[in-house]
Order: structure tokens, then sequence, then C-alpha cells
């Protein structure tokens, strides 16, 4: 990585600190962050999942088993976000039955952000099927390990004298040891499969990329004035598993 390349690496996630901080301090927009956290986390199941089957009929026995855990890991962390928003008395929103118009469509295009990381790669070489195992690994790699970041710093900002958050705040930090060692695999991974030049130039392409679709997300929030859209709604009764968050 270049020094341009780190220094706006450290610049961007500087502004993602900042502003994902504020978010979930602030009762009035947690419960959209965690909503959009629940969303990721539990989204991706399927599709680690699939590429687990995948990496198992290719012969690949411990990547499928660390594929599993993976996946296993982020049901869990879906479910540690939907408890959360069950003690604020909110849901995510199902969108699926909405009414389908072209604004919604709209709203349900890849974002900013991922529109950059992955420009020039068609949304149809993401498929578990095909995607190439190496933009998979390191592309994810770099995710995991800024999440890992992310989780912590965004945990340290929440109180510990108020019950909810204190809950929310250990799940966070479970989480970001999940995510430290989903890192680690993928890093192993590749490894396994080249040399530690190949990797590193991998990691710094993503890395690069990342940076990339950092900018195009911080302008996204600007031009919206840091409007989001909402993606809860007020929560029907219902019991989650508490035993899932860190005590």
């Amino acid at each position: 990585m270049n020094f341009l390349t780190h220094i706006l690496h450290l610049a961007g996630s500087g502004v993602f600190a900042y502003y994902s901080a504020a978010q979930i301090r602030d009762l009035k927009t947690r419960p959209n962050i965690l909503a959009g956290f629940q969303l990721a986390e539990s989204g991706s199941v399927p599709f680690l999942t699939a590429l687990g089957d995948r990496a198992a009929a290719e012969g690949d026995t411990w990547l499928a088993q660390k594929l599993a855990k993976h996946a296993s890991d982020e049901t869990r962390h879906g479910k540690i976000f939907a408890h959360a928003l069950q003690q604020l008395d909110k849901q995510v929103i199902d969108f699926k039955r909405q009414p389908q118009t072209p604004s919604t469509k709209k709203s349900q295009q890849r974002s900013p952000f991922f529109a950059a990381f992955f420009e020039g790669y068609p949304q149809e070489q993401f498929k578990p099927a095909v995607i190439d195992w190496d933009v998979f690994m390191a592309s994810t790699y770099i995710l995991e390990l800024d999440a890992s970041k992310d989780f912590k710093r965004m945990a340290k900002v929440l109180p510990d004298n108020e019950p909810t958050a204190r809950n929310l705040k250990l799940g966070m930090l479970s989480i970001a040891e999940d995510e430290t060692g989903h890192a680690a695999y993928l890093y192993e991974a590749m490894m396994r499969r080249m040399s530690a030049t190949r990797v590193q130039e991998l990691v710094d392409m993503w890395r690069t990329r990342k940076v990339n679709a950092m900018l195009a997300m911080v302008g996204g929030i600007l031009q919206r004035n840091g409007e989001t859209r909402s993606l809860v709604q007020d929560s029907a009764p219902s019991e989650i598993d508490s035993e899932l968050v860190a005590t």
C-alpha cells in the first residue's frame, strides 16, 4: 500500500469511526445502525453456506469447515443485533413484503460503498458457484479485518451504567473477536493457495478499493446531510434468546 493510500485509509477510517460512534451512541439513531448490521450479518449466511458446500465439493475440507463456522458466527451476530433492537422495541422492516415502486427498487440497489469496492466486477461474478476464490478471500479479509476494529471502537462509546447499552457493548465485543478470527482464517487460506508476495498484492489492491469505497460512502453521507433511509419499525412482541448475547 502506497503512502497516499495509507493516509486516505487513516482519514477514511477516522471519519467512519466518528460517524458510527455518534450513530451508535445516540438512542435516536442507534436502531437504524443496528438494523443495518443485522441485515449485513444475517444476509451473508446463505452466501457463506453455499461457499462452504462448494469448498467441500472441491475437496477443500479445511476451508469448508472454516466457512461453516463463519456462517454460524454471522447467524449469531444477526441474532445479537436483533435482540438489541428488540430491547429498544424495534425490528428490521421486511422490505420483501412492501410494494415494489421505482423508489424502493432504487433504494435496494448496491450501495455506493459496495459499488466502489467491487467496481468492474459484474454482480453475476459474485454468485457462490462462480466467484473467484482469490477475490472472495482478499476482499472479505479486508472487510472482516476492518469490521473487527470498527465494532471495538463502537462498543467503547456505549455506557456501562445502563443495562441495555452494556449488554450491546458485550455483544459487539464478542462479534469483534469473531471478525478477527474470520480475517485470520481468510489470510491463512490465501497463504495456502499462493505465494506471500501474491497475497500482499491482493491485500494491497483490496485495501485501495476499500479506501475508494470509504470515500464514496462519506460522499454519499455528505450529500444526504447525514440522513439515511429508515430500516426499522416498531416491533411486535417476540422472544429472542438472550443467551446469544454475552453477559
